[in-house]
């Protein structure tokens, strides 16, 4: 047998569908619920260090100084969340379908490592051609601020970067560590300025930059441990020569297609998820922005009350990415392996969990929601005890649709994933735009719940479609 040969049989996976050579280790259900819990807790002490490095920041800085921290904030994490995440999930489920299937080697990485070059090249020219207005109407004419926003945002496209290949892989205590690593050191710039170290709103913003670049200390541990494994099985060498071989020979009969891995193919998927990624900002942000810009004088007090209402979906949306991160590439190993019924049983329990939640949620809110949203945000607005309930129900909906997403996503439907989010997106904006309330805020509640709702029901019926054979399985 030739050396080809051999690495092609090396790279395939058993007969039957079955997992290759790196399918080892725990089962698939317990790896999955054991990342889910990991990165849990890393992200929910990650979302209260950054809440402690708001704390320190209005206390350090004037009410002006501190919302044009605030402005920059959501400039930079709208901006990466729709420019980088797509990556991320792209080397995600990437890594896992090719680890499930034993295949070897690094175009992959590289491809994506290209996505995301360019994309960062693209931002850093749009961010220089609208140098002024960036500067002056977003963040008050600071050119520290402006600075940090690209700086910041050009780090954290090597941070998603290596998220992508941390939950690939499986390493999803260096995932949590990566964010609460770089929440951490955000957080002590702030804290410089209350203790006198430093001063001013330069230095606290310069955490929002910084912080990036120190998380993308945990990545020599997983290059490190990485290494060691491919020494373990040859050489790194040997794996790459395996891709050149993969790519010079002709595919084997019965191969799958997505083992051959092309820019157009990563391309593709990543556009899409770019869409859902804009998508998803405009469930959670556009509410708020149009009553800003319909309500005249008192545009920007309801706009605050609505953020506020929405915060009842914003906090768990923020805990489940951990469970967006981990299932991913965890569905991804069982479709590859052809393992449906594992594959359904994981959605369904996923989804049975966030409906048990939401349910919890919407009870707390029709019982407690008025006083408790009065405590925690005060002001002289009234909250309504029946739009707390339809926002978390809202919220159960929205996650159970992310929980379908991921499916869609694992199943290699990122397009047809990306219409529906489409269409349930622009539905939503229609109906801000198109009806008018008297209660504007009312009017947000009911568009998030109705879009979610369509939303849940699009990508449901995606899923239903996606349950029928469709012969993955390299056989």
């Amino acid at each position: 047998m030739s050396a080809s040969a051999e690495g092609r049989r090396a790279a395939t996976p058993p007969a039957g569908g079955g997992a290759g050579p790196r399918s080892t280790g725990p089962p698939a259900g317990e790896r999955y619920g054991r990342g889910a819990a990991i990165l849990s807790v890393g992200i929910g002490v990650t979302g209260l260090v950054t809440y402690a490095y708001f704390s320190l920041a209005s206390y350090a800085l004037s009410p002006a100084e501190y919302g044009g921290i605030t402005l920059l904030w959501s400039a930079v994490f709208i901006t990466v969340a729709i420019l980088y995440r797509p990556v991320e999930q792209l080397l995600s489920r990437t890594i896992a379908d090719r680890d499930a299937r034993g295949l070897a080697g690094t175009r992959p990485m590289r491809i994506a490592a290209t996505i995301q070059l360019g994309l960062g090249l693209v931002f850093a020219g749009a961010a220089l051609v609208f140098r002024d207005p960036l500067r002056d109407d977003l963040l008050g004419g600071s050119p520290t601020l402006y600075w940090v926003l690209i700086v910041a945002v050009l780090a954290y496209a090597a941070s998603y970067f290596a998220r992508g290949f941390l939950a690939g892989h499986g390493r999803f205590g260096l995932y949590g560590g990566l964010v609460l690593a770089e929440s951490i050191s955000r957080c002590l710039f702030a804290l410089a300025v209350v203790i006198g170290i430093a001063s001013g709103q330069a230095t606290v913003a310069l955490g929002i930059a910084a912080a990036p670049i120190v998380s993308l200390a945990v990545v020599p541990w997983a290059l490190g441990r990485r290494l060691r494994r491919a020494e373990g099985a040859g050489t790194a060498a040997a794996a790459i020569a395996l891709e050149a071989t993969e790519a010079a020979e002709p595919r084997a009969e019965g191969t799958s297609p997505e083992s051959e891995f092309t820019l157009s193919h990563g391309g593709g998927f990543a556009a899409a998820v770019l869409v859902v990624m804009l998508a998803e900002q405009t469930f959670i942000n556009a509410g708020p922005l149009l009553v800003m810009a319909t309500e005249g004088a008192e545009g920007a007090a309801l706009a605050g009350f609505a953020f506020n209402v929405l915060l009842v979906a914003r906090a768990p949306l923020q805990l489940f990415q951990a469970v967006q991160t981990s299932i991913l590439p965890h569905l991804t190993r069982l479709r590859a392996g052809g393992e449906s019924d594992p594959f359904r049983r994981s959605i369904n329990l996923t989804l049975a969990a966030i409906a048990a939640f939401a349910a919890l949620v919407a009870l707390v809110m029709l019982a407690l929601g008025p006083a408790l949203m009065g405590l925690f945000f005060g002001g002289d607005f009234a909250y309504v005890r029946t739009g707390l309930v339809l926002v978390a129900v809202g919220m159960g909906l929205y996650l159970a649709a992310a929980t379908l997403n991921q499916a869609a996503l694992a199943r290699a439907q990122a397009r047809a994933a990306a219409l529906c989010w489409s269409v349930a997106a622009a539905a939503f904006v229609a109906f801000l735009v198109g009806v008018r309330f008297d209660d504007r805020v009312l009017q947000v509640e009911i568009a998030f719940v109705g879009g979610a709702a369509l939303l849940c029901a699009l990508l449901a019926a995606l899923y239903r479609r996606g349950e029928r054979p469709r012969g993955l399985s390299a056989r």
